[in-house]
Order: structure tokens, then sequence, then C-alpha cells
């Protein structure tokens, strides 16, 4: 991550959130994110299969874990980093969910679901891979459905490292596993690919 003062780090998140205010007030989605002292805006377009994807891991999330809730598409931001990232599924105790906040906090998200898209897959695979840990995120699941790829990765066990904090557990499933993620088990037998000629 660039090296910005806290001050830097405070101005680069709350334009963030005003530019977030204005992309809720236009006829397209879009997504402002935040990594390496940068801002990105992403127009939201998923695909069926991305969504289908998301909506069958939230149910499992859901159903093993009453006392959860698995939010998608909603803003998330760190007080630390000052980060801000929109991911496809973030669990959090429904306790600790502030229905006033303009985001939900990172350091309180139990895990993290993104699944990748085809069209900008280093967002997750690469930029998030090294900013979620960063922003106190204890598990990351990526779930990969291009034709090449059908993996399912648990990355866990955040820690500093002398290569800055970064997840210090790498698991690998394919499509079809049984994935322990934390203290939920997902069935991936039921999430979709996306088509050979896309």
């Amino acid at each position: 991550m660039a090296d910005l003062t806290p001050e830097q780090m405070h101005r680069l998140h709350d334009f963030a959130e005003q530019l977030a205010e204005l992309a809720e007030h236009q006829e397209d989605q879009w997504k402002v994110q935040t990594t390496d002292g940068q801002i990105f805006l992403t127009m939201m377009s998923p695909t069926a299969p991305h969504g289908l994807n998301v909506v069958r891991l939230r149910r499992q999330i859901e159903a093993q874990t009453p006392e959860v809730i698995a939010l998608n598409d909603t803003n998330m931001g760190d007080p630390v980093t000052g980060l801000t990232k929109v991911p496809d599924l973030m669990v959090i105790a429904e306790e600790d969910t502030d229905d006033t906040a303009k985001s939900i906090n990172s350091r309180d998200v139990l895990m993290v679901v993104e699944v990748v898209s085809r069209s900008n897959s280093l967002t997750d695979i690469r930029d998030k891979l090294c900013d979620y840990p960063k922003m106190g995120v204890p598990l990351y699941v990526v779930v990969d459905p291009r034709k090449d790829k059908r993996t399912v990765t648990v990355h866990s066990d955040p820690s500093q490292g002398p290569d800055g904090i970064r997840y210090r557990k790498e698991v690998p499933y394919a499509f079809g596993d049984s994935v322990t993620a934390g203290r939920w088990t997902l069935d991936t037998a039921s999430l979709k690919s996306y088509p050979a000629d896309w």
C-alpha cells in the first residue's frame, strides 16, 4: 500500500464516501473501493451465474449460523487503514451491525466471499487478497467460476510478517468439494461455472 499519512488516509476515505453517495443517485450501480492509495469506480453488472453463486452461498451460511447475516454488495470500511470495499458477500454477527452507519466496519466482519468476475479477476485475486487482511478480515473465500479454474480458495490466519500483514494459510478446493471455511461448511456442488464461450 502507498505510504499515506493518517490525515491522507482520512481524506481518501472521506472522498470515497462522497463518491459512494453520488453513485447511489446514478441510474447505473457503481462500486466505490480504495486500494493502494487509489480510488476505483467499477460499474456493477453481475451476470446470472455470478449472482446465483452469491445467493447460494449466502443461504448456506445463514442456515448454518442463524445469529449472523450475510450481506451482499454492501459498503465496508476500515477505520484503521481507511480502505473501503464492496464485497460480493460479507458475514457479520447480526448484533454487531449498526443500521445507522454508512458502511460496515471491516473489523466486525467474520468472513468475506468474492466471486471472481470475468472482467476484473485481478481485483479479487490480487488486490483484495492484499487488502482484506490489513482490514482485519479473518477469512477470505475466493470463488472462481471461470471455465479454466472452477476453484474455491480459503485464505485465513492473517498476521504480520516480513512482507506485511498477509493471510498465512491458503487451502484450495475444486467445484464440487465440501469446503471448510472457519465454522462454515460450504457445499460447492451447486455453484455455477461461467459458460465455456465466455
